[in-house]
């Protein structure tokens, strides 16, 4: 009965998309005063003998070929294990990150490769994890070469989780259904932090979703980004009762042991990336890199969905958006099953409707 209630509503929703002629504007629709040329914007640095740079970086690093560390764009690929080397693009310089304990994770990274000299007159910079491929689909060399082909751009991201864009508001609601009390967690650190707590139940576009930290981005960038996202932590840290701090630091977070014991905290430093692109970041030129492979995987449901929600969001449609919510709860129910529904069904859908 759901599978032919699903058909119904896609054949529905599929006349009235093609109907709609709009695309979905958020993150990426700021866009360059004007496009220059790649090799203008881009230009080859000469070769320099690397100055000493931050040892705690320098002993990770990898050795290069000559000159690989004088580039405008120098991208970093971290990894935890002797094994994961193996498994490294040969586009990327790899970082060595086994002997962090951070709780941060990658945020560390990109905080000491900052203060070091390896990013220093980088046009463009950024530290991948060693799972980037596998994720993406993408190889290195694809990557540079769309950053190439799109020069301009403060931050280049994507989002490997395209079915996440099509399935659930935003992030933060995914989020709930992913960490147990994440929700709660995140309005309490929005809270404290003077963040927009609306944005925790708001219906986003598609191109508001990015995940993973997978982002190479301009010092104008960076300058932005980090002092911003160690402040909103400073202050939930300061603010925040010591209980709700404790869980906050807590490994209640991975509770599928997925994460290596991971808290909280780099799962909402991960997502905050949006927060910061609509708020302190907003004069900020982004560029959503497409992943093709990952596209290739979406079913006709989650295609229609998503750009379902994306004209929702466009038109900024109540209406639209409810069909939405009605859709994607008969998806969920069919594929995720009776069980999962009624644990975070209800915990993932607002009762209102509002839009970011």
């Amino acid at each position: 009965m759901v599978k032919k209630s699903a058909n119904t509503l896609t054949s529905a929703v599929s006349k009235s998309v093609k109907t709609a002629s709009v695309k979905a504007t958020g993150i990426s629709s700021k866009k360059p005063a004007s496009k220059r040329n790649t090799q203008a914007n881009l230009p080859e640095l000469p070769d320099q003998v690397l100055p000493k740079a931050d040892r705690s970086i320098e002993k990770n690093l990898a050795a290069k070929p000559a000159g690989s560390l004088q580039s405008p764009l120098r991208i970093f690929q971290i990894y935890y294990e002797g094994w994961q080397r193996e498994l490294l693009d040969p586009n990327f310089a790899a970082l060595d990150n086994s002997k962090s304990q951070s709780e941060l994770l990658e945020f560390a990274v990109f905080e000491q490769l900052f203060g070091s000299d390896y990013v220093k007159g980088a046009q463009l910079w950024g530290a991948l994890s060693w799972r980037f491929t596998e994720k993406t689909g993408m190889q290195g060399a694809d990557l540079v070469k769309v950053i190439l082909e799109h020069p301009g751009y403060d931050v280049y991201y994507c989002n490997p989780y395209p079915d996440i864009e099509a399935a659930f508001h935003n992030l933060w609601l995914h989020g709930q259904s992913r960490h147990p009390q994440f929700l709660a967690l995140s309005q309490a650190v929005f809270q404290a932090a003077g963040l927009p707590s609306s944005e925790l139940t708001s219906i986003w576009d598609s191109s508001q979703f990015s995940t993973a930290n997978y982002f190479v981005a301009s010092p104008r960038f960076w300058q932005a980004y980090l002092p911003w996202i160690k402040k909103v932590l400073s202050i939930a840290n300061q603010k925040l009762p010591p209980a709700i701090r404790d869980v906050l630091h807590s490994s209640q977070a991975d509770e599928r042991d997925l994460h290596q014991g991971a808290t909280y905290v780099p799962f909402m430093v991960e997502r905050l990336f949006s927060i910061f692109m609509k708020t302190a970041g907003k004069d900020l030129c982004a560029y959503k890199v497409a992943l093709p492979e990952r596209e290739r995987e979406l079913n006709v449901h989650l295609k229609l969905l998503r750009e379902m929600k994306d004209v929702a969001v466009k038109t900024k449609s109540p209406w639209l958006a409810a069909c939405w919510i009605n859709y994607r709860n008969l998806y969920l129910m069919q594929v995720n099953g009776k069980d999962w529904c009624d644990k975070h069904l209800r915990t993932i859908t607002p009762t209102e409707i509002h839009f970011s």
